[in-house]
């Protein structure tokens, strides 16, 4: 088949979950003999990747409006125009604010596949416009594309009851290759086992800000290792400082990929998921597929995940967090239970094969029609 991945920022993964996505699927499709093309942001990607290959798929760079608010969108619309000369036999669009372009590719007969991704319009960096853009955008996800897919059962369950749309619930993946180096842990001053890991996009709803007041009183010499970034979150990253002082327990990285991020995953004495919007979060899955023990939000897609192999905190409650983290580094033998607890989770319910077997049986549906 002749496939395409449109709506994310590109690959190599360089940013968040959809990239990681993006590139996990496309090389696994690509070795299986599919051609695949993965568009990307030309300010985002390295310009030597356009037009060549990494990893055996196709990069396409094109240009977007540099914008909070349009980056996404900008860019998915041109890459729907530019479809039009390629010739796809299918292409996968990510992001439900990128629905009402959907329509586009399917004018030459190309078949169109939704990733719609969580219920974004709950995200707080939005203004009401964008929120209810958003929500014209979860509508016309249900009637432009050929097929929607759901990451979560919860997200399934949403468009079934709200606009009584099915989908395909397929989930990310989590095939998790530990990291025997630490020159990345020795770049930060931390030893193995010695740090509590955060990793997300700095943004309101993600709740770094919780984890940072639960971390601050706990009487510990441990690290708190705050991975991610954000490009438009400026006065939240300042807040983050703000509430982190002059406690040098409490690490900032930015970005952390690859290798380097392998090694903070693999050496981690617990793992926090602290989101509330989102469907399946690939940071959680790679967490559990490390046997981190892991301290999530209660919200009902994190449950939905972790199942049992994890301890839940009460939704958003510092204190609560605070307890449960306090539990965990007290106890080693704890943080070893349900690490390998969470470990056997992600090895018999997440795989990047399982993952991509799903999506290409999908893909040969709809272009069999």
């Amino acid at each position: 088949m002749k496939l395409a991945i449109l709506g994310t920022r590109g690959i190599p993964a360089n940013y968040g979950g959809f990239e990681t996505f993006a590139e996990e699927l496309s090389v696994r499709l690509a070795q299986r003999g599919h051609e695949v093309t993965v568009y990307g942001r030309s300010h985002f990607i390295d310009a030597a990747l356009d037009g060549r290959q990494y990893r055996g798929v196709h990069v396409r760079l094109l240009p977007t409006i540099q914008h909070k608010y349009l980056d996404t969108v900008a860019h998915t619309f041109i890459s729907c125009i530019d479809c039009w000369w390629r010739h796809y036999d299918a292409v996968l669009i990510c992001n439900a604010a990128n629905s009402p372009f959907a329509f586009i590719p399917r004018l030459t007969g190309c078949r169109v596949l939704l990733n719609v991704d969580g219920i974004e319009r709950k995200r707080k960096k939005w203004n009401a416009l964008a929120r209810a853009y958003y929500r014209v955008g979860e509508w016309l996800a249900t009637k432009l594309p050929n097929a929607i897919v759901s990451d979560a059962a919860v997200i399934e369950q949403y468009y079934l009851e709200t606009y009584g749309a099915p989908s395909v619930m397929i989930p990310y993946g989590s095939d998790f290759e530990p990291a025997s180096g630490t020159d990345v842990l020795e770049r930060f001053g931390l030893s193995p086992g010695q740090y509590v890991l955060y990793v997300s996009r700095l943004e309101p709803e993600n709740n770094a800000d919780v984890v940072i007041q639960a971390f601050r009183p706990l009487d510990t010499t441990m690290h708190l290792l705050v991975v991610g970034d954000a490009p438009y979150a400026t006065g939240y990253k300042q807040r983050l400082r703000a509430l982190a002082g002059d406690d040098p327990r409490i690490i900032f990285t930015s970005y952390v990929f690859g290798d380097g991020y392998r090694q903070l995953q693999s050496h981690a004495a617990c793992y926090l998921q602290a989101t509330e919007v989102g469907g399946t979060h690939p940071a959680l899955l790679e967490a559990m597929g490390a046997g981190n023990c892991i301290i999530a939000n209660a919200t009902p897609e994190n449950r939905e995940v972790v199942g049992d192999a994890a301890l839940l905190y009460r939704f958003n409650d510092t204190d609560d967090l605070r307890t449960q983290l306090g539990r965990v580094l007290a106890d080693p033998a704890l943080r070893a239970h349900y690490g390998q607890r969470a470990r056997d989770r992600a090895h018999d319910r997440y795989s990047w094969e399982r993952v991509t077997d799903q999506y290409e049986a999908l893909f040969r549906q709809l272009i069999r029609g």
